[in-house]
């Protein structure tokens, strides 16, 4: 049989019951479209997860409180980030030993209420050194930054996000000059940072940056660091940094076990490589609970060959009576099975393009539908075509064609 007459009885078979093959692809497409939407989804997270943490700095390593608890081999770390293990003394040895540091930021961090001008917002309060704009790729937009003798004098001086501007003093005021109250404590703000974007608790534009010995005198009232910020020289020393600190500080708090160490150091690649996981394992799942509806579509795509079958068993045994093999009525059910999927993938993958689309307008995940998904989602419709589709091909072949002439 020519390729053209099967493309033209396929066509014919398909169209003269429209309801039931347009039915029979709606599971096709939903199985589609879901598992496209789903991987354009998880890649989008984890485009933006990324984003947001090379966004906190370059070549970052992060010295974290944490006191290890819990027997065996693998101890709970509690209070992470919270504790009080880390001291200002701490960062001022791994500024002297650790070579391979291009700059250092301690910087202690708490939520405050702060107030000016009869206005008022609950925002993020970073006390922290000159250092911070080179480690946290922080830019400033008007003003200038803290400086060292901010630090040494105490200075109740302050630097605020553009965030914080718009809540404080309104949006594109000149908040240069002005004063706000933070814990009845009164700063004069000096800059303001350019605007970096985020949300939430991880917002870098609603900050408020000040000296950190005036947060540790006026704020904390204690000398205790929430996060030590390392920059590495390039990518490659990252890992003996991480190492140097890690032996500095078990030395300094006398500490034998690494595996009761009350810190924590982090390497910003390490931190990617986590999310990274996390949003493909994510994604893997979404997709494949998306999966089941493809299988449920390939059995509906069998059930209605086996009707078609049975509706059609006198053409088949007049065809075969006329002279066509097996091959041919075989080929020729298969490949309607194989045009169903492949319509129902066509319009599947249009489908998750389009909820793609609309996950971006409505949440600001940068979404992407890949060539990758696109090429696995036709291999898939095909598959389920052939797999699918074979058993009613085979028996619509096997039929005697004498008992098919007879029937009725």
């Amino acid at each position: 049989m020519k390729i053209q007459d099967t493309l033209h009885e396929t066509y014919t078979a398909l169209s003269a019951n429209k309801a039931r093959s347009g039915l029979t692809i709606l599971g096709i497409v939903i199985g589609i479209g879901s598992v496209v939407a789903m991987i354009a989804i998880g890649q989008g997270a984890s485009g933006s997860i990324q984003s947001s943490i090379q966004s906190i700095g370059s070549n970052l390593v992060l010295v974290m409180p944490g006191q290890q608890r819990g027997a065996g081999a693998s101890p709970v770390s509690a209070g992470r980030g919270s504790a009080m293990t880390l001291k200002q003394e701490d960062a001022d040895a791994i500024a002297k030993e650790v070579t391979l540091a291009k700059a250092i930021a301690p910087e202690i961090s708490r939520r405050y209420q702060v107030t000016a001008k009869g206005t008022n917002t609950n925002t993020q309060i970073v006390g922290t050194t000159s250092d911070y704009p080179i480690v946290r790729n922080l830019e400033i937009d008007t003003g200038t930054f803290i400086s060292d003798m901010n630090v040494r004098d105490l200075a109740r001086v302050a630097v605020i996000g553009p965030t914080t501007r718009d809540d404080l003093f309104g949006a594109g005021a000149d908040p240069i000059g002005e004063t706000i109250r933070i814990k009845n404590v009164q700063f004069k703000i000096i800059g303001m940072t350019k605007a970096k974007g985020g949300s939430g608790f991880t917002n870098q534009d609603d900050m408020i940056f000040v000296p950190i010995s005036t947060a540790q005198r006026y704020l904390a009232g204690d000398t205790y660091v929430t996060t030590i910020s390392v920059a590495a020289e390039d990518p490659n020393a990252m890992a003996t940094i991480q190492q140097e600190i890690t032996d500095l500080l078990l030395r300094r708090h006398n500490i034998s076990d690494p595996k009761l160490a009350d810190f924590q150091v982090l390497n910003q690649q390490d931190i990617l490589a986590t999310a990274s996981s996390i949003t493909n394992t994510m994604t893997m799942l979404l997709s494949a609970i998306a999966g089941i509806s493809l299988i449920v579509g390939g059995i509906g795509i069998m059930n209605m060959m086996l009707t078609t079958v049975t509706e059609r068993t006198r053409e088949i045994g007049l065809r075969k009576a006329i002279g066509a093999k097996r091959r041919d009525i075989s080929i020729q059910f298969l490949v309607e099975a194989v045009m169903l999927t492949f319509l129902g993938g066509f319009i599947g993958i249009v489908l998750g393009w389009l909820i793609s689309l609309l996950v971006t307008s409505l949440s600001g995940i940068a979404t992407a539908v890949s060539t990758t998904s696109i090429l696995l989602a036709f291999g898939v419709s095909a598959s389920i075509g052939i797999v699918f589709g074979y058993y009613p091909a085979r028996r619509a072949a096997a039929l005697n064609p004498i008992e098919a002439l007879r029937y009725e």
